[in-house]
């Protein structure tokens, strides 16, 4: 009989990789579940204890040594990583005026370099068994961007880049990658959305030149996801299917409001796309200087010159 297969979640304290984490926990896979050492505690909050099939461990996976020792130890004691799940992210709040250098590297770090760097520590041995899979929580800001939150969607743009090239890469040898795109979630994740420097101050004081793009985006945002008939777990379960299906496509839509922006990128003419989204930003005629200017501004013109 085939011994389990292993799988390794990465950001599996809170949200979609806690719901996922509580999911495999009732099949017959092997599990590594990561989390930053100060979240560890939430595991057993939530009833997910060690056993002979789960392991908890440590994992910042900004941290070079942390992604080498779990992958090395899946690799001694039960044959190599045979599913990883990218899931860990942060997200920044910010126009992109109000994004440092340093912040910007802070939010690629996180989002798009190390689950890069895990994909690389995993698929030597993927590739030896010629049989693996690579499942990374992308996002629908993977596809489109909302203003405030550009260095969130250029990280999941990159993630979605990579995963593409990868898909074709690494398809001789039978290994399977997926992109699963969730869109809005009910969930506390808007919460826990950072600010820059600059634009916590923006929101907070009325001069800046900002501050309506802030105090207008932040409760849109969460009013959406409130509203969202999405959970956690309902993308966990998109998750384990993919996790199950013979042959999994490369992007996959996790929330029906994903599906959604999907179907109008590929309908719709892009400046017409572009008309329409920021149309619907909330009080966009308050941005900016004035209504008569903000109203006035050109759409972005498409790739196919609309």
């Amino acid at each position: 009989m085939a011994a389990p297969k292993t799988v390794l979640v990465t950001g599996a304290s809170t949200g979609v990789g806690l719901a996922l984490g509580k999911v495999l926990a009732k099949t017959d896979y092997r599990l590594i579940l990561t989390a930053r050492q100060s979240s560890l505690p939430r595991f057993e909050a939530h009833e997910l204890r060690e056993s002979d099939r789960l392991r908890i461990r440590p994992l910042d996976v900004t941290a070079p040594e942390q992604r080498a020792a779990v992958v090395q130890e899946a690799e001694r004691d039960w044959g190599g990583v045979d599913i990883l799940v990218n899931n860990a992210g942060i997200s920044y709040r910010a126009v992109v005026e109000h994004v440092s250098e340093e912040e910007r590297l802070a939010q690629m770090d996180v989002n798009f370099r190390s689950p890069m760097e895990l994909i690389r520590l995993v698929l030597p041995q993927m590739r030896a068994k010629q049989a693996g899979r690579i499942i990374t929580v992308s996002s629908v800001g993977g596809m489109m961007a909302m203003p405030t939150m550009g260095a969130y969607s250029a990280s999941k743009f990159a993630l979605e880049g990579a995963h593409e090239s990868l898909w074709y890469e690494v398809r001789p040898w039978g290994i399977q990658v997926s992109l699963v795109q969730p869109g809005f979630i009910d969930s506390d994740g808007f919460r826990k959305v950072r600010y820059t420097a600059k634009s916590g101050y923006s929101e907070h004081e009325i001069t800046d030149p900002y501050h309506e793009h802030y105090v207008n985006m932040a409760p849109f945002v969460a009013w959406l996801m409130q509203r969202s008939w999405s959970t956690p777990e309902s993308v966990a379960r998109v998750i384990l299917r993919t996790m199950r299906k013979r042959r999994p496509a490369l992007r996959i839509a996790a929330t029906p409001d994903a599906w959604l922006f999907g179907a109008l990128r590929r309908i719709l003419p892009r400046g017409v796309y572009h008309r329409l989204l920021y149309r619907a930003l909330p009080r966009v005629s308050c941005w900016g200087p004035s209504p008569r200017r903000v109203m006035s501004l050109p759409a972005p013109k498409g790739d196919d010159g609309d």
